[in-house]
């Protein structure tokens, strides 16, 4: 065992690995480096601390009894909404306790940092509008999702003193005077270990990463268990940053949709498209789509909360696992809080913006415009792995949320990924449903690995009419 009474140990270009007790007011101050634990972390007292700094991460092994200690990690995470959006959450921490094992998270755990080892308590406040500094957050915005008693829940309203399990999500908005770009360190102790979450078939449950380390997405959804839990699909909310109210009427928003085949080499990512709601909450018959360039990557940062839909044939348990943890930095090319993709760049971008996939695939994305409003955006994808089924890890269900709307359509599905083998021949039903009569328009882009004599159609049933995206939008009025 590691035994640590020392006034601290600061880590650069170090690792730990060992069972690692932290006691008295001795602590840990990673910068820039991770700290692995083979078996379990016990921080004694209330001073027994670990600092993770400048994108350090803790990972963990294969120890079964599981952290202890009234001692905490502190981990910092900048969110990416202003005060009007919300932001998707998960904890990397608990309540600190001297029993073994994980503990619920309060959201009153959150800290308000003042410099790299001091923070004070965050505030919390009943009005819409939450404050930067010092840290204040609204308590109207905070909310869970989960399946209830085997039907679809209504959002849970939260307060600062709810337990949440561990891996649950949870809903916050940003804060005024920050931007989108305040800091909040999680204080408590670490998640670690197997982690088991309740999901429904059919059903969407809000989660996120529970560790404080970035989690793998291949690892996550390939795992066998996970692949009878779930359809193999995370949707990410996204709000239009343009929005500068809280009413319903004016929310703009949507979820994005990632998945990712079993070798990482083609990640399938389709940009949110917006709906706008009525004041009892139903549909509005407007949005738009977004623009902000967000991407989700292959590894999922510290704090990131996403929906999960349970498979039609779930076992009814999703499980995070430490074999789904990984040492990747968020400003590494494949890994970012759900952000612009501006802030990573890397060679495997095509001059478009999107991932280049590999040489033996071929994908391309569709954008159907509806009268101006907003835009629907699908991706199909080519790989000699595809078959006529449902495949998981390259095709994703519809997130829906807009009353006028495309998809692939499939004898089972809406999709708006959709998998194939290729064949030049190959024919693609595209649905469409409109609810006034509407213009819209078809565009193609992200082709990629198409010789570049072969022609990508549309074809009209109705008119008789062939169209070339590669060289031609095509546009219908459509009653």
């Amino acid at each position: 065992m590691k035994y640590l009474t020392c006034v601290f140990i600061m880590l650069v270009g170090h690792t730990i690995s060992a069972q690692l007790s932290i006691r008295n007011n001795a602590f840990i101050y990673a910068n820039n480096e991770v700290i692995f634990v083979n078996d379990n972390l016990n921080l004694g007292e209330i001073d027994s601390k670990i600092y993770l700094r400048n994108e350090s991460q803790l990972l963990q092994g294969d120890g079964v009894t599981g952290n202890s200690g009234l001692g905490v990690i502190t981990v910092f995470q900048t969110g990416q909404a202003n005060n009007y959006m919300f932001n998707y959450w998960a904890s990397p921490i608990g309540n600190p306790s001297i029993n073994s094992g994980n503990d619920s998270f309060r959201i009153n755990l959150i800290d308000d940092p003042i410099d790299n080892t001091t923070s004070n308590d965050a505030l919390f406040t009943s009005n819409v509008n939450g404050i930067s500094s010092p840290l204040t957050i609204s308590s109207r915005w905070l909310y869970t999702h989960t399946p209830i008693g085997g039907s679809y829940s209504d959002w849970q309203v939260l307060n600062a003193n709810s337990d949440i399990a561990p891996g649950i999500g949870f809903t916050m908005k940003g804060t005024t005077g920050s931007g989108s770009a305040q800091i909040y360190d999680f204080r408590g102790k670490p998640n670690n270990g197997t982690i088991d979450i309740e999901v429904l078939p059919y059903y969407w449950t809000l989660v996120g990463n529970p560790y404080p380390s970035a989690l793998d997405t291949v690892s996550f959804i390939y795992d066998t268990e996970n692949a009878n839990a779930i359809t193999g699909t995370l949707y990410f909310w996204e709000q239009d940053p343009t929005s500068d109210s809280h009413n319903l009427v004016d929310y703009r928003g949507g979820y994005a949709t990632f998945t990712i085949n079993s070798d990482g080499s083609m990640p399938s990512f389709v940009s949110a498209t917006y709906n706008t709601y009525n004041a009892d909450g139903s549909l509005n018959t407007s949005g738009s789509n977004s623009t902000s360039g967000k991407q989700v990557h292959r590894y999922l940062p510290i704090g990131q909360g996403f929906m999960v839909e349970g498979s039609p044939t779930s076992t009814g348990t999703l499980k995070f696992k430490n074999a789904h943890r990984a040492y990747y930095k968020e400003s590494d090319p494949n890994s970012q809080f759900f952000r612009s993709n501006n802030i990573n760049t890397s060679e495997n971008i095509t001059s478009e913006g999107f991932p280049v996939v590999p040489d033996h695939t071929k994908r391309f994305r569709l954008y159907i415009d509806f009268d101006g409003i907003y835009t629907r955006e699908l991706l199909m994808n080519f790989h000699p792995d595809a078959t006529d089924g449902y495949d998981f890890g390259f095709e994703g269900n519809s997130p829906g949320g807009v009353t006028t709307d495309a998809f692939w359509l499939t004898e089972t599905n809406m999709l708006v990924i959709q998998a194939k083998s290729y064949n030049q021949d190959s024919k693609i039903p595209l649905g469409l449903y409109v609810n006034s009569d509407q213009t819209i328009v078809l565009s193609i882009k992200d082709i990629q690995n198409f010789d570049s004599d072969t022609p990508i159609y549309i074809y009209d049933k109705n008119e008789g009419i062939l169209t070339n995206l590669k060289t031609d939008i095509y546009s219908v009025n459509l009653a």
